[in-house]
């Protein structure tokens, strides 16, 4: 048997948005019943709008698009970091303590996967610690913050791992995860020449 983790935000009107901002709220709108009984709803969405994949684009002019990150890249092992002691920031020595190998796909689970509302305080990855990742050779990130680290300037956290070809995941809920090895697909939605695509997010491990 095995167990599958929806590790993905739902979204909806009201959700957690970054900076708490009306205009960031997904905007659903379901059309009155058609006289032959068919229903259609539409939807219009920032696309870091809860769980979502970035692509360089994002951060670095003239850098890759969303479509350039394969599914490959995307779907295989990964491992869930319990970092719910950390109260800031995730650095460098945090990291030190797991062993991180070359290619693995981390996910790190914080403090943000226990509120359902956005903080300014977000527990986030440090630039220290996005180096280290760098340094290790890992893949991915994905982090149970709306963003991978807060308004830094310069906004070092982003830009050294996508400099470094490094997958930045946001927006993850992992409350229900233990700590552990898991099979993941990540499966953003197949946009093009943008820099970020909503995702929805799974984890399969032993049941």
């Amino acid at each position: 048997m095995f167990k599958v983790y929806d590790i993905s935000m739902t979204i909806e009107e009201g959700m957690q948005v970054w900076g708490n901002h009306e205009s960031k709220q997904p905007d659903i709108n379901s059309q009155p019943t058609s006289p032959d009984g068919v229903n259609e709803s539409r939807i219009d969405m920032d696309v870091h709008c809860g769980t979502h994949v970035d692509a360089p684009l994002h951060m670095l002019e003239d850098g890759a698009t969303i479509e350039t990150i394969g599914l490959e890249e995307l779907v295989g092992n990964a491992r869930v970091l319990d970092f719910t002691d950390v109260n800031d920031s995730i650095t460098r020595e945090d990291l030190e303590k797991h062993g991180l190998q070359k290619g693995e796909f981390i996910l790190v689970k914080t403090k943000n996967s226990y509120t359902d509302t956005f903080e300014s305080d977000f527990v986030f990855l440090r630039d220290d610690g996005a180096r280290y990742l760098v340094e290790v050779g890992v893949r991915g990130i994905g982090t149970d913050g709306l963003g991978i680290e807060r308004s830094q300037a310069e906004y070092p956290t982003h830009r050294t791992l996508f400099r470094n070809n490094v997958i930045i995941v946001e927006g993850l809920r992992l409350k229900e995860v233990p700590p552990g090895s898991y099979f993941m697909v990540i499966a953003p939605l197949k946009l093009t020449g943008i820099e970020a695509a909503p995702a929805r997010a799974l984890l399969i491990g032993n049941g």
